[in-house]
């Protein structure tokens, strides 16, 4: 071996080592602002409607740390969304209620983007919650209260636990659990329904890809899915929509959550019948064709129907399906 060969050995792994450093600070450098952006923020830190009007926020409420979005001026409307969504099922109309409301989309203790799990995932409990946040933290005592899902009977019962501080409750498609259907027959009405009340099992079952299960679930219920007896498979929600709720749901503590808000029936229909009657005007709302269904289990309990419609070529997902009817007809009640 010759100096020459002794010494060249050494400088080319030094040049190679040289050159690998400064493509990983290369690389690195160009990821930062990926590993910078917040989580929760990913879904919107690129829509100029969002930047200009809206505000991700946080609050502590009885030990659960709440997400919510809020923007907008004028008087205060609540959104409270169902399964499998969060806040971000109500963003198609949000930028339009925000020209004369200001708009608090909350995501529902242990959903979404709040951490922390709640005493219970009865909806008369995660009504508690959500007023604490609204009337407690932010002061909001007047607010007209928004829910579709299972989230329109956790704005039923806001509504009937607070009626001081609820202006007006908007319930947006959910046969009511309650005195006209008790949990068994609700356990009847979708094999869905069925599936997410077993204990375990659908986290083992769902757990491992659950993109794949709610991409699948999602057009059972749209229009003309299978859930309203169908054949379309076409899905309301967009690629993006879709990764965005599995991208919490994914979380397995988000994941079970999601399933306890069926668990949670039997106490559901016990604390309806236990309710005080909703006496705020109130507007309903509900995929084409369940009009009359929905309206037989809601108006014992809500008293005041000032509005009922049913959304014109609609599924379930009112807001995705057909947003600029559920937008004119949420002003309108709004505005009074």
């Amino acid at each position: 071996m010759t100096t020459s060969t002794r010494f060249h050995r050494p400088t080319r792994t030094v040049a190679a080592l040289t050159i690998a450093l400064l493509l990983t600070i290369g690389t690195a450098a160009c990821s930062t602002p990926t590993a910078d952006v917040a989580p929760h923020t990913v879904a919107t830190q690129n829509d100029p409607a969002f930047q200009g009007t809206f505000r991700h926020e946080f609050a502590d409420v009885d030990g659960v740390r709440m997400h919510y979005v809020t923007g907008g001026s004028g008087p205060p409307v609540v959104l409270i969304h169902g399964w499998p969504q969060t806040w971000y099922g109500w963003w198609p109309i949000m930028p339009a209620l925000a020209e004369s409301h200001t708009v608090y989309a909350v995501d529902l203790p242990g959903l979404g983007d709040s951490t922390g799990s709640p005493t219970g995932y009865d909806k008369a409990t995660l009504a508690r919650y959500v007023h604490t946040l609204i009337a407690g933290r932010l002061k909001v005592r007047d607010a007209a209260v928004v829910g579709h899902d299972l989230g329109a009977a956790v704005a039923f019962q806001y509504a009937s636990q607070f009626p001081d501080d609820t202006a007006r409750l908007g319930y947006l498609d959910l046969p009511l659990p309650g005195p006209a259907i008790d949990a068994a027959t609700y356990r009847s009405l979708s094999w869905h329904i069925a599936f997410h009340s077993q204990r375990k099992v659908p986290e083992a079952i769902v757990g491992d890809d659950v993109r794949e299960y709610l991409a699948l679930f999602y057009p059972q219920v749209s229009f003309g899915g299978t859930a309203f007896g169908g054949t379309s498979d076409r899905s309301p929600f967009t690629d993006s929509e879709i990764t965005e709720y599995a991208r919490t749901y994914s979380r397995p503590e988000v994941l079970a959550g999601g399933f306890e808000l069926y668990r949670a029936l039997d106490e559901d229909v016990r604390d309806t019948l236990a309710a005080a009657p909703v006496r705020v005007p109130t507007l309903l709302l509900t995929a084409q064709g369940q009009l009359n269904a929905i309206r037989a289990t809601v108006a014992p309990r809500a008293t005041t129907i000032v509005r009922a419609l049913d959304v014109p070529n609609a599924g379930h997902w009112l807001v995705e399906e057909n947003p600029q009817f559920v937008t004119a007809e949420l002003v309108r009640f709004l505005d009074g």
